[in-house]
């Protein structure tokens, strides 16, 4: 075949340009062919999305340890390495074995006093009562970290090691399941539960690092009084299909969100009071088994936003709570992914919904027996000045 010269003293400098970018174009495309693809080193060009969408839908080990696709039905690859979520997290391999580990959003906190306030008696008062070493990850912004850090000097709480995730890298790397569950368990967008703080958790499993396999997330506003271990030790009650542990919501919210259901169902255990109801799960302390949720093709099949979708418009159901809106949906289909927590170790002292029509049952969903292990100021409830 003839080979077509051309001089270069009839290329313009624009041309010239343009085929210097063509060529280098090339040659990254061949790079990335040839060389491309390992976890740990993102192909050269790669772009924020296209990580995204390779984490999104990443393989989960099945009880063998092996890979298998869990809700890849997309038919993407892996997501991050090991060492990738290990960094993100700032996590290391020296936390001593027996150590629980906990993780408590908080954001926005240096214009938000009554906020600091809340998580200096969280943090205190887990600290004074806890006969293990906990690792505590605090979730949120520099700032908010910063003062974190202040909170909890060393010194003041010894048994507490404190390490910094930044939510804006979590919720980029999930941005899709996020947003799925901001559509439809927000009240509108910019709303205080359209924060991506309040989803994280549903998809936990796949920020954690594969080293972690048990996580217990805490609303910021709650009071120890008993020790964190024997919270932990609950992890052991889990059935072979629980995924996670919540307590109750302790008032009928969920009566009123599924209130069009009830109504065509007569006598549904949907929204109705325990024990024989469904009440809806509140997400202010909160028990993840990482390593179950990573191999529960069940769980990971209801985060697609169809699923999601189907099962909102079964239930005529709006939720405005965040994940626990979530968990509070797919437990009327799926019950047993979920160990109910004794509503002691989560109780909640919000009444807001007592004078809102339901005072005839209120009662029902409130009332919790027993020795008091965390009080739960939802709602801005004040916390029982002798607790």
């Amino acid at each position: 075949m003839a080979t077509v010269r051309v001089k270069p003293q009839f290329l313009s400098p624009a041309k010239t340009f343009f085929k210097i970018c063509l060529l280098a174009a090339v040659l990254i495309y061949i790079f990335n062919k040839v060389f491309g693809g390992g976890d740990d080193a993102p192909s050269v060009g790669s772009s924020v999305d296209e990580k995204i969408q390779s984490f999104q839908w990443s393989a989960v080990p099945n009880g063998d340890g092996k890979a298998q696709a869990g809700n890849n039905t997309k038919g993407k690859p892996s997501g991050l390495s090991q060492s990738e979520l290990s960094r993100l997290w700032n996590f290391t391999e020296k936390q001593r074995s027996n150590a629980v580990y906990v993780m408590i959003p908080f954001a926005n906190a240096k214009s938000n006093p009554s906020l600091q306030a809340k998580f200096h008696t969280c943090v205190s008062s887990m600290s004074d009562l806890s006969s293990a070493q906990i690792v505590l990850f605090v979730v949120g912004d520099k700032e908010s970290h910063d003062i974190a850090e202040k909170i909890v000097e060393p010194g003041t709480q010894k048994n507490i090691q404190l390490q910094f995730v930044d939510v804006e890298a979590l919720g980029e790397e999930m941005k899709a399941v996020i947003n799925t569950m901001q559509q439809h368990f927000s009240y509108k967008p910019g709303s205080y539960f359209s924060h991506t703080l309040f989803f994280l958790s549903t998809a936990m499993h796949r920020l954690a690092p594969p080293t972690l396999s048990r996580l217990i997330m805490l609303d910021a506003d709650l009071k120890f009084k008993a020790d964190i271990k024997h919270l932990h030790d609950l992890f052991d009650r889990f059935s072979d299909t629980s995924v996670m542990g919540l307590a109750h919501e302790m008032q009928p919210v969920y009566r009123h969100i599924l209130s069009l259901y009830r109504q065509s169902h007569p006598g549904t255990r949907a929204g109705g009071p325990p024990p024989d109801g469904l009440p809806g799960l509140n997400s202010g302390v909160l028990l993840m088994d990482l390593d179950k949720m990573r191999r529960s093709q069940r769980y990971n099949s209801l985060l697609d936003s169809d699923v999601v979708k189907e099962l909102a418009e079964k239930y005529s159901y709006k939720g405005h709570l965040g994940d626990q809106d979530f968990y509070s949906l797919i437990s009327l289909d799926h019950e047993d992914l979920f160990y109910v927590l004794p509503c002691t170790w989560n109780r909640q002292l919000c009444q807001w919904w007592r004078d809102k029509g339901y005072d005839d049952v209120f009662d029902k969903y409130f009332a919790c027996d027993g020795k008091i292990n965390i009080y739960h100021g939802n709602c801005n409830t004040p916390l029982p000045k002798d607790a």
